[in-house]
């Protein structure tokens, strides 16, 4: 952890010397868990912008807070060992601690914030860019999401609720230590109509898709997977194994020095070959993980190229079935990191690799 955090803060010193900036602002929670080496600065974990700011200058590194949660930032999440100077403002004041510290300073912050340099692009980039302890712990988050999943897809029953099956991948999750930042389940037909479907009172009958993005060390690792009672229509089928298809495209296309939008070029191509040429338009493919879900979400044309450590989750959809899993860049292939052992799988070929895809669970 040493060695990481004196990285980063190398990093932070680098940007403050390129844009010529007095000060550096990190206020979301995804920029202070990657600066901390993976602490947690929310309260609510749907927050962006956490319950601390970071404050990096060239001689100084700040950490501004309110007295609720000096405490347990110092000492549970052990960053006065990191060499913080904590900045405590009473809860019931309105800090003017910020500005000034920052009054009269050129300054730049992980957001667009009056009078600061937006820079969230340059710290995405920094944040996605992973070290090789940070890849070791994407690979634990990663088993402990697929774990969580197989418990859970494993367990749905018809006559369960989307609600239910929610409920139980949240304890799953959390048990692990892992939040579900996201957590998705639809059922039947309602796979067939939404792309992000939030879990309701509907009772599934034969089909549910599961989605789940989860968090720990400030890391977020994404997982899909599908359970089908009885045999599968041939549409299913069919559009199941076009999918995993284009995923296998895209993995396979995920190597050092290709462009997001050289990958995104080939998944469009792949959805054409399998003749739902506009598919792709429907949702999102995913792109760069990290501390946010998705760092970078890959668009045709994009430039942000990938390099050894980064992570990446696709999930190419066509209506009624989705491939999605997290995956590790190396020097010899990429390894994925939400393998579930056992889960029925789908070889698919692609730039001369062989790829075993998660299919349907049939019960």
């Amino acid at each position: 952890m040493i060695k990481e955090f004196d990285y980063k803060q190398e990093q932070l010193q680098k940007l403050l010397a390129e844009k010529k900036l007095d000060a550096l602002i990190l206020n979301r929670v995804s920029s202070f868990a990657w600066a901390t080496c993976g602490a947690s600065s929310y309260v609510g974990v749907s927050a962006s912008d956490g319950v601390a700011t970071l404050v990096i200058t060239p001689s100084h590194r700040y950490l501004l807070t309110n007295n609720i949660e000096a405490q347990r930032l110092e000492k549970e999440e052990q960053l006065g060992d990191q060499g913080w100077e904590f900045l405590v403002s009473p809860w019931y004041e309105v800090s003017h601690t910020l500005a000034g510290l920052t009054d009269g300073l050129k300054v730049g912050a992980d957001e667009p914030l009056p009078t600061s340099l937006d820079l969230s692009t340059d710290i995405a980039r920094l944040r996605v860019n992973l070290t090789q302890s940070e890849g070791e712990r994407f690979r634990k988050l990663g088993g402990e999401c697929a774990q969580a999943m197989d418990q859970v897809m494993r367990s749905i029953r018809p006559g369960q609720t989307e609600r239910q099956i929610a409920a139980r991948l949240a304890l799953e999750t959390e048990t692990r230590g892992v939040q579900p930042v996201c957590l998705l389940v639809a059922t039947d037909e309602r796979i067939f109509s939404y792309r992000h479907p939030l879990p309701k009172d509907k009772t599934m009958e034969q089909y549910a898709m599961v989605v789940l993005c989860g968090r720990k060390w400030g890391l977020v690792c994404s997982i899909t997977r599908l359970v089908h009672f009885g045999p599968l229509s041939e549409e299913i089928r069919h559009k199941a194994g076009s999918v995993a298809q284009i995923d296998a495209v895209m993995i396979a296309n995920t190597r050092p020095g290709r462009t997001l939008g050289e990958i995104f070029a080939s998944a469009q191509d792949a959805y054409s070959q399998a003749g739902y040429p506009n598919e792709w338009q429907m949702h999102h493919q995913g792109g760069s993980a990290g501390y946010e879900a998705r760092e970078f979400v890959a668009v045709p044309g994009m430039e942000e190229r990938v390099a050894k450590g980064q992570v990446y989750a696709w999930n190419p959809s066509i209506r009624g079935t989705k491939s999605e899993d997290t995956i590790l860049v190396s020097d010899t292939g990429n390894e994925i990191l939400t393998v579930i052992p056992n889960w029925p799988v789908v070889t698919v070929q692609s730039e001369g690799q062989t790829f075993l895809r998660p299919a349907i669970l049939e019960l």
